[in-house]
């Protein structure tokens, strides 16, 4: 089997970042940081050229594309440090109008995790928040291939990492939508000065929403992998510049042997990482996915700590913008299968 990128993947990725690097370069992140609020108008553009649409089939006015696409144009937008909630837009384009078309910005809560933060919570239309639905299996219905795993166990194991029982707040699983006016919030520090926080203490649950739940969980974390994997790769390509620009001693510091190592090791990290999450793109089998999300989340913050050390005193600065892909990617840990929740997965289904 040939899994190399096929030429319309490469021209889609190529156009994506050309894309990004046009409506998103250097200034306007600079910007960003200075002043999160989400640009309405680069999202209808990116609405418009498909990015929300990417896997909607083409008779409901999508681009008609897969998983493995939607994961090289996030991939991308991790590496362009894009702000705002773009894998719930892209995973409930067909579910709420106008959010394929970018001219409405949703957010996606999970209600088990403590605290339920919401993402961008003065920019978005709608807030979903999903309750439950960790099934397992490649197909969502926990009788796939993969799926080695029963929800009952799968509950277990998140339920005593987390310190809570399944089904939070009352519910066994579920999702629902609601306006912003109507959900309670308190404020919360966001980490990452790029994504505003806030933290939901109240959501009315009166407009019940069907989805499916195990297949959203599963692309959600996949997706934010691909976030992950795209912020690895930049932090490498940032490392490698400046190994080759600075110099110490007469020479570029990437001539020393512990500069070489440092670029080297991230360069793996990346590799390994998109080799997985290219791979879960693929099969869509859960255990994949959390593997492809616990080795993209390693990758994004490593690479990002070593970039660091390889830009010495200046990488700590707020000029440079090697904290911004730290940041990010700690943020992104914390979402849709976090590192403790799946390595006990992981281990649970190696004995089952």
């Amino acid at each position: 089997m040939d899994f190399q990128l096929t030429e319309d993947q490469r021209a889609l990725r190529d156009g994506t970042r050309e894309l990004l690097a046009g409506r998103f370069g250097r200034e306007r992140l600079r910007a960003a940081v200075e002043e999160p609020a989400l640009d309405r108008a680069l999202w209808r553009e990116l609405g418009a050229a498909g990015f929300f649409a990417l896997r909607l089939p083409e008779e409901a006015g999508g681009v008609g594309l897969g998983l493995p696409e939607a994961v090289l144009v996030l991939e991308e937008a991790g590496r362009a440090l894009l702000p705002g909630p773009l894998v719930a837009c892209q995973l409930l384009a067909g579910t709420v109008d106008g959010v394929a078309a970018g001219e409405k910005i949703v957010g996606l809560c999970e209600a088990e995790r403590e605290p339920v933060l919401w993402e961008h919570p003065a920019e978005c239309d709608e807030l979903i928040l999903v309750e439950g639905g960790a099934g397992d299996g490649c197909d969502g219905s926990g009788d796939g291939p993969g799926g080695r795993l029963g929800d009952e166990v799968r509950g277990e194991i998140r339920g005593k990492v987390r310190g809570a029982p399944r089904g939070a707040h009352g519910r066994t699983g579920g999702a629902c939508r609601s306006a912003p006016d109507h959900v309670v919030c308190a404020p919360f520090a966001s980490i990452d000065p790029l994504t505003p926080l806030a933290r939901v203490v109240e959501l009315p649950r009166t407009a019940p929403l069907a989805l499916d739940l195990p297949r959203l969980r599963r692309e959600a974390a996949l997706l934010t992998a691909a976030q992950q994997l795209g912020s690895a790769a930049r932090t490498v390509e940032m490392a490698v510049g400046h190994a080759r620009e600075r110099e110490q001693f007469g020479v570029p510091i990437g001539s020393f042997q512990a500069v070489k190592h440092l670029c080297a090791q991230m360069l793996v990290r990346a590799e390994i990482a998109r080799s997985a999450v290219y791979a879960a793109a693929v099969t869509e089998c859960v255990l994949d996915v959390t593997s492809a999300k616990l080795l993209a989340d390693e990758a994004a913050v490593r690479n990002a700590r070593d970039c660091l050390q390889v830009h010495g005193g200046m990488g700590f600065t707020w000029e440079a913008d090697v904290h911004l892909h730290l940041k990010r990617a700690w943020l992104r840990a914390e979402r849709w299968e976090v590192a403790r929740e799946a390595e006990e997965l992981l281990a649970a289904g190696l004995v089952a």
